[in-house]
C-alpha cells in the first residue's frame, strides 16, 4: 500500500494519525521492474556525477553568452557602490531589476573576498548549482521515496527537450544551462525547488509552526526578486500543491498561508534597488520574447513523453499537482499565443519542468511491473537522443582537436577578454562603442553610451541607441559625431577598422591600443 508521500496529487492536510507514522518512513525496498536494480540506480547516480563534473569545467571556463555582461556588470557597481549603484551598463543614475537578493549577496562577497568579478560569478555558478541539484532532489523525495526518482529527475531536466537548442535563462536544457550557470536564474530555479518541497512538508503535516510560513513567504519574495520569470514558475508549482489538498485547509491554516504571503508581498515592495510591481507597466517585452514561440515541434520532441506520464498520473489522481502545475502553465503560454503577448512564454518551463519530473516518476511507479519496464526503456532512448541533440555543448570545454569528429563545433564559444581595458582605463570611463562591445565593457567596470541589453528603466534608451547609430553612420557630419561624445561625456571610442565613426587621424582622437580581437583603442581627446 502506497503512503500519502507516493501519492503527491492527493496532499491530505490532516493531521496524521500516530499509528500512520511507522507506515510513513522512507521506504528501504529495491524499486521493482526495470529501474529495480541496485545497480540501475547507482548508474543514474553516476550519470548525475558525470554531468555535474561537465557543467564544473562549464564553471571553470565561465564560456561568455547571453546576459554574462549585464550580471558582471551588476556585481561590478555594487562592489563599489553598494547603496546607490545606478544603472549597471551606462552612467545614468536609474533602478534596475538586475539588483536582486543574489546579486546583492554577490557583491558582499565579492567585497569580502576582493576576488575578481569574473571569479564571484563562477562561486556563484557553483552555489546556483548545488541549489538546483538540492532542490531537484528535495522536492522530488516529497512526491517519492524511490531512490532511482531524484537522478532521473535531474537528467530529465537537462536531456528530456527536443532536436532544437532552446537557450534562455530559466529553461534548464543541458545546453542552456551550462551557458546559464552562474546567472541568478539557476540560483532562483533551485530556490524554487526547495520552496515547493518545504511547501509540500507543511501542507502534509499541518503542524508546522506559525514560523515556517513568513519563511514561506520571505522564500516566495526572495525567488521573485531575484529571477521574476522562475518566480512565476514556481508559483504556479505552489499553486498546484495547494489544489490538490484532500481537505481543505481549515481557517487556521488559511490564516498562516495569509501571514506568510503578507510577508513575502512586504518584501517585494520594500526591495530597495528596484520596483518589483513598477514591472508590470515595463513596455518592449513582446518583442524579443517573440522567439520562444516559434519552432516549438523542434525544441520540444520529447516533451510528449512526460505528458503521457502526467496523463497517467492524472487518471490515478484527479487534483494532481504536477498536472495542476502543467496546466497552469499551459494556460499562460496559449493565452500569450492568442493576444500575441509573447513574453508570457516564459512561463514555458511551467509546462515542460512538471513533465519532465512526471516521466521520471512513470518510470519508477507509474503501475504494473511490465508498464514501468516498456515506460523506462522508452524514457532510456528518449534520453540518449536527448544527450546526444546536446553534444555540441561539449565545445564549451574541450578544445576542437580533442573531440570526435562527430561532435561539431555549432556550440558559441568563450569570447575574446576585454580585461586588457582595465591596464588603461579607469573605472566608471564611458565608452562610445557598438551593441556588442557594450554588453562586455561594463564587465569590467567601465560604462557605455549604448544599453547593451534591453533596458526597460532607462527612459533615454532609443535616444541612445539613435545616437550610437548616427556617431557610427557613414554618412555623419563629424560636427554632430563630436556633439555625441561631448553629450554622453565619452572617454574612450572602441570600433573596428572598417565600423566607421571618426578616422583614427582624427584630432580628437589619440590611438592608445589594439586589443586582440583587432579593435582600436582611442582616447577622446579636446
Amino acid at each position: 500500500m502506497p503512503s500519502a508521500l507516493d501519492a503527491p496529487s492527493a496532499v491530505d492536510s490532516r493531521p496524521a494519525p500516530p499509528s500512520s507514522r511507522h507506515r510513513r518512513r522512507p521506504s528501504r525496498r529495491r524499486i521493482p521492474g526495470m529501474l529495480g536494480a541496485d545497480r540501475v540506480t547507482t548508474a543514474l547516480h553516476g550519470a548525475v556525477l558525470l554531468v555535474t563534473a561537465v557543467f564544473v569545467f562549464m564553471i571553470v571556463r565561465l564560456p561568455w553568452h547571453g546576459d554574462m555582461g549585464v550580471h558582471a556588470a551588476t556585481i561590478e557597481r555594487l562592489r563599489h557602490d553598494l547603496v546607490n549603484p545606478g544603472n549597471p551598463m551606462v552612467d545614468s543614475p536609474t533602478e534596475s531589476p538586475y539588483y536582486s537578493p543574489w546579486t546583492v549577496f554577490l557583491a558582499l562577497f565579492a567585497k569580502a573576498t576582493d576576488l575578481d568579478t569574473f571569479d564571484v560569478l563562477r562561486c556563484g555558478a557553483v552555489l546556483g548549482l548545488t541549489a538546483l541539484l538540492s532542490g531537484v532532489w528535495h522536492f522530488t523525495r516529497t512526491l517519492t521515496r524511490h531512490r532511482a526518482a531524484p537522478p532521473l529527475a535531474a537528467l530529465c531536466l537537462f536531456f528530456l527537450w527536443g532536436r532544437e537548442i532552446l537557450v534562455w535563462s530559466g529553461f534548464l536544457g543541458f545546453t542552456s544551462l551550462s551557458l546559464n550557470v552562474s546567472y541568478p536564474s539557476t540560483f532562483a530555479t533551485g530556490l524554487g525547488f526547495h520552496f515547493l518541497a518545504l511547501l509540500h512538508k507543511a501542507l502534509i503535516r499541518n503542524t508546522a509552526s506559525w514560523a515556517a510560513y513568513p519563511g514561506l513567504g520571505a522564500l516566495w519574495a526572495v525567488m521573485m526578486l531575484s529571477h521574476q520569470f522562475s518566480g512565476v514558475v514556481f508559483t504556479f508549482g505552489a499553486l498546484g500543491l495547494v489544489a490538490s489538498l484532500r481537505t481543505w485547509p481549515t481557517g487556521a491554516v488559511w490564516l498562516r498561508f495569509g501571514v506568510g504571503l503578507a510577508v513575502g508581498v512586504v518584501l517585494l515592495a520594500a526591495w530597495p534597488y528596484y520596483s518589483f510591481f513598477g514591472l508590470f507597466g515595463a513596455g518592449g517585452l513582446e518583442e524579443i520574447h517573440e522567439d520562444l514561440y516559434s519552432r516549438s515541434l523542434l525544441r520540444f520532441t520529447l516533451i510528449p513523453i512526460g505528458v503521457f506520464a502526467l496523463a497517467v498520473r492524472l487518471r490515478r489522481h484527479r487534483r494532481d499537482p504536477l498536472v495542476i502545475w502543467f496546466l497552469l502553465g499551459l494556460l499562460t503560454v496559449g493565452v500569450g499565443a492568442a493576444l500575441g503577448k509573447w513574453s508570457l512564454g516564459r512561463a514555458e518551463p511551467a509546462v515542460v519542468i512538471p513533465a519532465q519530473i512526471a516521466a521520471a516518476l512513470c518510470a519508477v511507479e507509474g503501475g504494473r511491473r511490465l508498464f514501468r519496464a516498456a515506460f523506462g526503456a522508452l524514457l532510456a532512448t528518449a534520453l540518449a537522443v536527448g544527450v546526444w541533440g546536446q553534444k555540441d555543448a561539449l565545445g564549451f570545454v574541450f578544445r576542437e582537436d580533442a573531440l570526435p569528429s562527430a561532435v561539431t563545433r555549432d556550440a558559441v564559444q568563450a569570447k575574446t577578454s576585454y580585461a586588457w581595458l582595465t591596464s588603461y582605463t579607469a573605472y566608471g570611463d564611458v565608452f562610445m562603442t557598438g551593441e556588442w562591445t557594450a554588453q562586455k565593457v561594463p564587465g569590467y567596470g567601465g560604462y557605455t553610451v549604448i544599453a547593451g541589453y534591453p533596458d526597460f528603466f532607462l527612459p533615454d534608451e532609443k535616444q541612445r541607441r539613435t545616437d550610437t547609430e548616427r556617431y557610427f553612420a557613414r554618412d555623419t557630419p563629424r560636427d554632430e559625431r563630436l556633439a555625441i561624445l561631448h553629450k554622453y561625456h565619452v572617454t574612450w571610442v572602441l570600433q573596428w577598422r572598417d565600423e566607421g565613426g571618426l578616422s583614427g587621424k582624427d584630432p580628437a582622437l589619440r590611438f592608445v591600443k589594439k586589443g586582440p580581437n583587432a579593435q582600436s583603442l582611442y582616447r577622446v581627446v579636446g
